[in-house]
């Protein structure tokens, strides 16, 4: 639209062309309207954002740019940059187009200026220069073109080829019919490939043990279980089982115990068990840390579940049962191939027989689970196993792997036989409900002391605190070791002649005491007698040759236990001494 440079003429006849006035205000009006991006353009990049791309002519692979001009040309540029969109038009169409002021006023309020006067009033603050506008740099009509980075053209020409490669190598993988999304079931999509991974998937890789390897073999635990159920031949369910294990979808419920990774295997895996339980396929396998539980619904339903536990170091009472399945409140096992029989024992009924448990292939007939009501605990159901070094009792805590039950003296000869251990246990039964979900692998129940009672003279007296009258009390100290090391859990409780169950008396986790690096304990409880009189009892295990109360309670005795008359709420300090001088404190 613009006059070509040199032109001299300034009454040619398209000046009044209303074709070219036309042409020459939609020119105006798109100047005017670009001015203001392009001061936005300025403040981004100012701000460091990416800017708008410019407006055409553009060509692909090359850059277009008018021609540069001497001093004079910049130093005009310069002070015409100083000006408004709408005064640099205004002097443009003075200069360039030798129109009056009141043809600018005119064209300028037409393109939509909303003070054409004071862009002409602006305009006159930079004097007219007709010689600097015929020349090449103000021309139009002159571009000069060459091409773009070339090395930043190479760069992003492999980067797409390489982005396009991949994206070509994945979409195909995900075709595959052995390797996509559908056989995996439940599975997230595959995010590496590798030989190590490859084969950790590979249903046909699984490790399978004999029958007989652990009649024969120097360890007895996961390792040497042989692999049953009526689907260990399915390689569809196992490889859905590898393929959730290694990668878990957003459908899957995963969950682990304290301290258990829930990563994929690194290699092949052991199968110990695939097959229908209740309404689920499950498929357990091992891989020298973990068990790992997948189960899906027979039904095809969406979800799935996938459990770990850890049982590294497992010894043969350990490695005795894995929980199958969970369903209307009863529990199917997965017994070791060593264990002859099965049974089912009410901790809370210690002289009750253990009821007969079919075993089938290892399974065990439901067993209702330990699930006491709120407030109560009426019954507490275990299993019973045995094998060939005898009977042991199991229990379960909400996890794949039960844990076994023991009584006796820390680092002594534990009972493992079941009615003896269920003697020990049966006060104390409902304590085991605080130890659930936390990677337990044992309790032991140790009967450290019994201590007779003030007011004995009173055999009716007691409430539901730990009160009564009569008879001696037990001090009993229970301890939850776990398959992790840490996370220990000890109870130091105290039961009544004639009380329901044993109340505790003091609690600690990752102590030392009441276990075989320090089989000592010393705790207290305040306990009201029938008469109504309140005492401070403590009591030491064997070996502590005096108990000392300070605080809110003062007093001392000579052995191992110590009852004092005080009042209700107070508070105190319990210090022992044992047979070879060091200190004892009381648990809390």
């Amino acid at each position: 639209a613009a006059r070509p440079a040199g032109t001299d003429d300034r009454t040619d006849d398209r000046a009044g062309d209303p074709g070219y006035a036309l042409v020459r205000l939609q020119v105006v009006r798109t100047a005017l309207r670009a001015s203001p991006s392009r001061r936005r353009g300025t403040r981004r990049k100012r701000a460091g954002l990416p800017t708008l791309p410019p407006p055409l002519p553009q060509v692909w692979g090359l850059r277009l740019f008018p021609r540069s001009g001497g001093a004079d040309e910049l130093a005009l540029e310069q002070r015409l940059s100083a000006l408004s969109g709408p005064a640099r038009a205004a002097w443009v169409l003075r200069g360039l187009e030798r129109l009056s002021d009141d043809d600018v006023r005119a064209v300028l309020t037409d393109a939509g200026a909303a003070d054409a006067a004071g862009a002409l009033c602006e305009a006159d603050r930079v004097p007219a220069e007709d010689r600097l506008l015929g020349s090449p740099e103000f021309d139009p009509c002159s571009l000069q073109a060459r091409p773009t980075d070339l090395v930043r053209r190479r760069r992003r020409l492999k980067a797409a080829l390489a982005a396009g490669t991949a994206l070509v190598v994945c979409g195909a993988l995900f075709g595959l019919p052995d390797d996509g999304w559908g056989p995996d079931g439940a599975a997230a999509p595959p995010y590496a490939l590798n030989r190590a991974a490859q084969a950790a998937l590979d249903p046909g890789k699984l490790t399978r043990v004999s029958p007989a390897v652990w009649k024969t073999s120097a360890r007895t635990d996961f390792s040497v279980w042989p692999a049953r159920g009526d689907l260990a031949g399915d390689a569809g369910l196992l490889r859905r089982a590898l393929a959730v294990w290694a990668r878990p979808g957003e459908r899957v419920r995963v969950s682990a115990t304290p301290g258990t990774p829930s990563g994929g295997p690194a290699g092949p895996p052991q199968l110990l068990y695939a097959g229908a339980v209740d309404n689920a396929r499950v498929v357990i396998l091992h891989d020298g840390l973990r068990i790992a539980r997948y189960a899906e619904p027979v039904d095809g339903a969406e979800g799935a579940a996938l459990d770990f536990a850890r049982v590294d170091g497992a010894d043969r009472a350990g490695a005795s049962a894995l929980v199958l399945g969970r369903s209307d409140g009863n529990v199917r096992y997965l017994t070791a191939p060593w264990v002859r029989a099965a049974g089912a024992r009410d901790l809370r009924e210690p002289d009750a027989d253990a009821a007969d448990l079919s075993l089938t292939g290892g399974v065990t007939s439901p067993l209702a689970g330990p699930a006491p009501k709120p407030g109560s605990c009426a019954s507490w159901n275990v299993l019973e196993l045995t094998d060939d070094a005898g009977t042991r009792l199991m229990t379960d805590l909400g996890e794949l792997v039960p844990a076994v039950l023991t009584a006796g003296r820390p680092g002594a000869d534990r009972e493992t036989a079941g009615a003896e251990v269920s003697r020990t246990w049966s006060p104390f039964a409902c304590s085991l409900a605080s130890m659930r979900s936390a990677g337990v692998r044992s309790v032991n129940a140790w009967v450290f002391a019994e201590q007779p009672l003030p007011d004995a003279s009173d055999a009716d007296g007691g409430s539901p605190r730990p009160e009564g009258g009569g008879g001696s009390a037990a001090w009993v100290c229970t301890r939850a070791e776990t398959w992790r090391g840490g996370g220990t859990r000890v109870q130091a409780q105290f039961h009544t002649p004639g009380g329901p169950s044993g109340v505790v008396a003091a609690q600690a986790e990752d102590v030392p005491q009441c276990g075989e690096q320090e089989p000592r304990v010393l705790a207290g409880v305040l306990w009201k007698s029938g008469a109504g009189t309140w005492y401070l009892l403590a009591a030491g295990s064997r070996g502590t040759t005096s108990v000392t109360a300070t605080g809110g309670v003062e007093g001392t005795a000579q052995g191992n236990l110590l009852t004092l008359e005080t009042e209700q709420g107070a508070q105190a300090d319990l210090e022992g001494t044992l047979e070879n001088g060091e200190p004892v404190t009381g648990l809390r």
